[in-house]
């Protein structure tokens, strides 16, 4: 457990035992009650000495934590805690710098997906998190996230987020590649999901009957709200639908099948580290040689796939999909 999650579990703590003005709280009683809780969170923990719990109290009395106001009452030899007002909680205060560094954190990560339009509101939010701040600090970005803001049809996914999430029914303008010019249809949103940079939505498509429809932002030319009355998902689990596939590519009546591959050289060490798929098992069956077993669908985005590691790949079976990536390989190289 972090040592900020355990400071802000012990400040709670040491709340509550403040505010219960009927039973004398010893500095003893402290230890114990923050030690109780963190065992309960954490068996491992290594418990609390005094001079934290006294670092504690200190920080609660200072302006940068809560500017506690507390008694110390001496009972014969000893000293106890209570706030100075009984209806006193560091949870009625403003947040302090430590809360507010907290949510800077968090929010400088959710800052980086500037691609994404929902996500816009974070920018209003930092500046009202640094009034609270006596003297904001100056940070620089130390984390980044494969996002970019000028890809075509970006601008559709705050939209398309909120028509899945209300569910309304839209009237999309759509154009594929392979159309030279753009067609009407309607949808019912359930799912966006992006890969390879790119987005994708999913539906359910009234003229086709089909309930994985999918749409590539890019192509789309224009969306509006339609009349029609919205036809919930109850045939997909987003979340297993895509378990058998790389990419978002499922072809109709597929079933997953086991696909043998080798890598040579360095690649084995990498495929190693960075999984195809969540069904991967890999041996070496030398040191340059690594053999990776899948069990997945065959689709276009899985073959693309393959062919990024042409001089590196060997493809023992299924034999139907050596056949496909030599035809693709002799293709490439006619043009050279």
């Amino acid at each position: 457990m972090s040592t900020n999650k355990n400071a802000l579990i012990r400040y709670k703590v040491l709340d509550n035992c403040f505010r219960n003005h009927s039973k004398k709280y010893f500095i003893d009683d402290l230890i114990e009650e923050c030690e109780n809780v963190l065992l309960e969170i954490d068996p491992n923990s290594d418990g609390i000495s005094r001079r934290q719990i006294f670092v504690d109290i200190a920080f609660m009395e200072s302006k940068e934590g809560w500017s506690i106001e507390l008694d110390k009452l001496r009972d014969g030899r000893k000293v106890y805690y209570q706030y100075s007002n009984k209806n006193f909680s560091i949870n009625n205060m403003p947040l302090n710098e430590i809360e507010i560094d907290q949510l800077k954190s968090a929010v400088d990560i959710l800052s980086q997906f500037t691609g994404m339009p929902q996500f816009k509101w974070v920018n209003e939010l930092v500046p009202k998190l640094q009034q609270g701040i006596s003297k904001p600090r100056v940070t620089e970005t130390i984390i980044e996230f494969d996002s970019n803001e000028y890809l075509k049809g970006i601008e559709h996914l705050g939209p398309l987020h909120n028509a899945i999430y209300y569910k309304k029914a839209l009237s999309i303008k759509y154009q594929p590649y392979e159309n030279d010019a753009p067609f009407d249809l309607e949808l019912h949103p359930y799912f966006l999901k992006q890969y390879n940079n790119r987005w994708f939505l999913f539906g359910f498509n009234p003229d086709k009957e089909k309930y994985d429809w999918n749409l590539a932002l890019d192509r789309i030319i224009s969306i509006k709200e339609s009349n029609e009355k919205y036809h919930k998902n109850n045939k997909i689990d987003w979340q297993e639908y895509f378990e058998d596939i790389i990419g978002v590519t499922k072809p109709v009546d597929s079933e997953p099948e086991k696909v043998v591959l080798q890598f040579t050289g360095i690649t084995g060490k990498y495929m190693e580290t960075k999984p195809l798929h969540g069904s991967q098992k890999t041996k070496w069956i030398d040191n340059q040689t690594l053999e990776m077993s899948l069990e997945l669908i065959i689709n276009y985005e899985f073959e693309r796939l393959l062919l990024s590691y042409a001089d590196v790949i060997k493809i023992i079976k299924p034999k139907k999909l050596e056949k496909k990536i030599q035809g693709r390989l002799k293709t490439a190289l006619s043009f050279y």
